[in-house]
């Protein structure tokens, strides 16, 4: 069996239990057996290779076998502010952010917006984290955060950080030269944000970016702008891995 299952409580010892959801889905749909081996993960950052000991109605009980400590995250950490889109297209967002290797969505509160980040979708948001987690096999969640009012966001962000506010108009996201270990990009509700809340943000220093000639709806904004931090980021540590690997051929000959 390869599926993963997410275990709320961080695992310590050598035993661990599944409850809930991830239990009645590995009861019940993967019907599992004592004896049977499954990956966990606790969002900790590794992955743990165990085996079924006890199967009950409302719990599973497992051993750890091992402790693999594997990382599938960016170098780069990325954060998506984001006006929210109505209904499922929340979910679409963030399932393809955790998949893309996002750090963290910020639900942008502004005075068009159309979707409130009420505590019921905030719930059912980080539940999405987690099953785009156990699909793509990133050991640690992409973090939903507390909403946050939009002007007071563009004051507070930090300014180490790339700072990227999507506008149609300006100029191509392709053309930012400057890259940092640190993107914070900000994308604005379909109806746009009000002149008030752009002049904020381009006062304390964003850069605009366009994703295109097209109007993109506000999650395919957010997407693109996660994709291309991500090529970025692969793009740049296959280039440092070539050059690591000339450095050691270099130094082969020099001996």
């Amino acid at each position: 069996m390869s599926d993963r299952f997410f275990a709320n409580e961080p695992i310590t010892g050598l035993r661990a239990a599944l409850a809930g959801d991830e239990a009645r889905h590995l009861v019940g749909v993967m019907r599992a057996k004592t004896g049977d081996e499954v990956v966990l993960f606790d969002g900790s950052g590794a992955e743990f290779a165990c085996r079924v000991l006890k199967v009950g109605k409302q719990q599973v009980e497992l051993e750890i076998i091992e402790r693999r400590e594997v990382s599938r995250e960016l170098s780069v950490a990325v954060t998506l502010a984001v006006a929210l889109p109505k209904g499922e297209r929340q979910k679409w967002l963030v399932e393809k952010a955790t998949e893309l290797g996002v750090t963290r969505i910020v639900p942008l509160t502004t005075q068009r917006g159309v979707a409130q980040p009420t505590d019921a979708a905030l719930a059912r948001l980080r539940r999405t984290v987690i099953e785009a987690s156990k699909q793509c096999g990133r050991n640690r969640l992409l973090e939903i955060g507390s909403p946050a009012d939009a002007l007071q966001f563009f004051a507070s962000a930090p300014t180490a950080a790339l700072r990227l506010l999507a506008e149609p108009g300006a100029a191509p996201l392709g053309e930012v030269a400057a890259r940092s270990q640190e993107i914070v990009a900000a994308v604005g509700p379909e109806g746009g944000l009000t002149p008030h809340e752009r002049s904020a943000a381009l006062a304390a220093g964003w850069q605009p970016v366009s994703l295109g000639p097209a109007i993109l709806r506000v999650e395919t904004a957010a997407i693109a702008i996660a994709a291309w931090a991500a090529t970025g980021d692969r793009l740049n540590a296959k280039e440092q891995g070539g050059k690591d690997a000339k450095q050691d051929a270099d130094k082969g000959r020099s001996i």
